[in-house]
């Protein structure tokens, strides 16, 4: 088919030393009219630099009310090939597996109702398919869901649960991530498809404290995996690391966040009563230390990104929960934390804007959870007392 468009502005971008996105759009271009025009329409956006999508209302399919991003052209005479160019979200899989004829029975249907451009994945986890036309929604998503798959989350909705690859590949996780993130995605398949809140939440759950999927900065409820008891300690695989170069004083003691170790150039001592379960010290010396016995999950909420308000983090809420199926526990607090963010949440307000605005020691009571010193988030920021200049000054 060729380009039809000359893009001078996006050509320029081919010519770093990574991988471009244009370039590949100029593949997809060769047969697909919704390339062509993408790129037609986007040399034209950077030339006057001012997007040209606009959205002109909610479109999706019969029975969902969320999944599809719609998405259209403000100057589709001169595109038309993506006067409409609506996106959809396909549930992905726990850990991202994928088997190839997965990845191609995806790819089959995509090239034959849209673009042909796809996001593996978005930041909420999704099979991201970006570009097709509003006739066209009712039989991919007929087509993709005769193959099992199903749309994900968008809008007020629960998004589209994701995790780490957790016990799958990884000898530090503490929790069975693909499983828990499996379960949550069957419990809360109408919170996803049916948009009733007062705005996004997302779950993320990851196998360990050094949350490699972000969880703390990016969820409004992160799972991450803990345990309860002492670091097993295997002291002969410690001295093992000293005899292999390891300054185990500046790499593991002197980096300890709370400043929980020693060594006397023999043996490592942990006071586990100080250990706030970083993971740093297990992760630099996996032969030597492993988490304790009894494993669980430390459940954090309030986490987003700066829209409506700053980027916030999140609060730890429960310092301890066992995960294990059927998760009644787990499910009965979010089941209250939703009844409260319902009650007095505005619209397009994060769980977290909403504890913000009316405060962590009235979430907490209303919620039902007890008060506990790990969910001090920093010095001189906790649920439990606030003061003012005239305290102070008094």
């Amino acid at each position: 088919m060729g380009t039809k468009h000359k893009t001078p502005l996006l050509d320029d971008l081919e010519k770093g030393p990574f991988p471009s996105f244009v370039t590949e759009i100029k593949k997809a271009a060769e047969h697909s009219e919704y390339a062509q025009d993408l790129l037609g329409q986007l040399e034209l956006s950077f030339k006057e630099k001012v997007t040209h999508w606009k959205h002109g209302g909610i479109v999706g399919v019969r029975g969902y009310g969320s999944g599809v991003i719609g998405r259209y052209s403000d100057v589709p005479e001169e595109f038309p090939g993506v006067a409409h160019f609506h996106t959809l979200r396909v549930n992905s899989p726990s850990g991202f597996f994928y088997s190839t004829k997965a990845l191609r029975e995806i790819c089959e249907v995509w090239d034959k109702y849209g673009s042909g451009l796809t996001n593996m994945h978005g930041s909420t986890g999704d099979i991201i398919l970006l570009g097709t036309k509003t006739e066209n929604l009712e039989p991919v998503f007929a087509e993709l869901s005769s193959r099992g798959w199903d749309l994900g989350g968008s809008g007020s909705a629960v998004r589209t649960p994701s995790c780490c690859v957790g016990q799958a590949r990884c000898e530090w996780s503490n929790i069975d991530t693909m499983a828990i993130t499996h379960d949550i995605t069957h419990h809360y398949q109408d919170e996803m498809h049916r948009p009733a809140f007062p705005y996004k939440f997302k779950f993320k759950v990851a196998g360990c404290a050094i949350d490699c999927i972000a969880s703390i900065a990016r969820a409004d409820m992160s799972i991450i995996g803990t345990w309860k008891g002492d670091i097993q300690i295997d002291q002969d695989e410690v001295k093992a690391y000293a005899a292999a170069g390891m300054d185990i004083q500046k790499e593991i003691v002197e980096l300890c966040p709370t400043g929980c170790m020693s060594w006397d150039g023999s043996e490592l001592k942990i006071n586990n009563e100080d250990c706030n379960r970083c993971m740093h010290c297990i992760a630099k010396m996996a032969k030597a230390l492993r988490p304790g016995p009894e494993k669980g999950a430390t459940i954090l909420l309030g986490s987003k990104a700066p829209i409506v308000t700053g980027a916030l983090m999140s609060w730890v809420i429960v310092p301890f929960m066992k995960m294990e199926p059927p998760y009644e526990e787990f499910y009965d607090l979010v089941d209250r934390i939703w009844e409260w963010w319902d009650e007095y949440g505005k619209n397009r307000e994060r769980i977290g804007e909403l504890i913000e605005r009316l405060g962590f020691p009235r979430f907490l009571k209303e919620v039902g959870i007890e008060p506990h010193p790990a969910m001090v988030k920093e010095p001189r920021r906790d649920p439990f007392f606030f003061w003012s200049e005239e305290d102070i000054e008094k």
